[in-house]
């Protein structure tokens, strides 16, 4: 395969955008690893004291991710994030308002690899305050990665927040409303299958969401984040190959998946782990009331699901035209 590099008067600026999708990578793939190593250093070198006041403070702070974070508004409006999202680029749509004083719990789709949408939209810029004034988005992640000493500290900065039940409760329970909790529905599994083209998500047994936005009185609202798959080519895998059933024992026994992805490189356009420039679309639908209650049936959670799963296939519909999918293309549910 002949390499395709990158032209010479390429703009400054487009340059700008890939080193600060390039972090954005590092970040997401290598930094909790350096952070946790760089902790080690510390334990083993001259300076273990202050690994041991690191630890007093992990101890004393633990509760945090789950009790709403520490979000930084400097680091959330980064010039760097400006940057990241203009590399592919990335754009929040509104297609209904959404009341302040109630709490929300946006359901995200698809996961997609890396999940650049949820990132750009919710953890930087100022999109989604300007659209939805009076409400503060948290996203939701993996509870493994608020054990990684230092690294806790950054994406909490983001205004991320661990996905345990606590954590939905916490958010979702705020009085007067105005706080929004986004959950990538599909979880680790469902970046297994974020290859170009694809439109299945993982849902149909995913039923979670619907009791918390239940038990809270949280108007359950869909989103589709259009080109979130188009980001990065995947070894094939298909279901029952080799290949997917050792990704799907490693996501089981570690929690997280280990899709195998690759795209572009920095200087050059055919091999590489840097997105492609795809443009990123996340439709934010109207929300669906839902009324409180504490201890709801397997029959109420069963048919809020139901009505859940048809208002997102039918903002995908209403809106697929609009991002070069065909019309004959439709939802997949598993």
């Amino acid at each position: 395969m002949a390499l395709r590099f990158a032209p010479v008067s390429v703009p400054l600026e487009r340059r700008i955008q890939t080193v600060a999708v390039l972090q954005w990578i590092f970040s997401f793939l290598l930094l909790a690893q350096f952070c946790c190593g760089f902790f080690v250093i510390l334990i083993l070198g001259n300076f273990w004291f202050l690994a041991v006041l690191y630890l007093v403070w992990l101890y004393l702070d633990w509760e945090t991710p789950c009790a709403g974070g520490r979000r930084s508004q400097w680091v959330r409006s980064w010039t760097v994030w400006k940057y990241f999202r203009e590399y592919f680029p990335i754009q929040l749509i509104k297609t209904s308002d959404l009341n302040p004083n109630h709490n929300y719990l946006l359901g995200f789709h698809p996961h997609g690899v890396l999940v650049a949408g949820a990132f750009g939209n919710f953890c930087t810029g100022p999109s989604f305050k300007n659209l939805f004034p009076g409400l503060t988005p948290y996203l939701h992640i993996m509870p493994i990665w608020f054990g990684c000493p230092f690294f806790r500290e950054y994406i909490m900065s983001a205004g991320m927040v661990s996905a345990s039940k606590e954590s939905v409760s916490y958010v979702l329970n705020n009085e007067g409303g105005g706080h929004a909790s986004i959950i990538v529905i599909g979880g680790a599994e469902e970046s297994l299958n974020a290859h170009p083209g694809s439109l299945t998500l993982n849902v149909l047994n995913r039923k979670g969401f619907i009791k918390m936005a239940l038990k809270h009185g949280a108007h359950l609202v869909p989103v589709f984040s259009f080109g979130e798959n188009e980001l990065f080519k995947q070894v094939a895998n298909p279901k029952g190959s080799w290949l997917r059933n050792v990704q799907e024992k490693l996501q089981k026994i570690m929690g997280f998946a280990l899709p195998l992805f690759h795209a572009r490189g920095v200087f050059q356009y055919s091999f590489g782990l840097i997105p492609f420039r795809q443009p990123i679309h996340t439709v934010v639908g109207s929300p669906i009331p839902v009324k409180r209650n504490l201890n709801p049936t397997t029959e109420e959670i069963e048919q809020l699901h139901a009505v859940y799963l048809q208002e997102l296939r039918k903002l995908f519909e209403e809106h697929k035209g609009n991002y070069g999918i065909p019309e004959h293309k439709t939802l997949i549910f598993e």
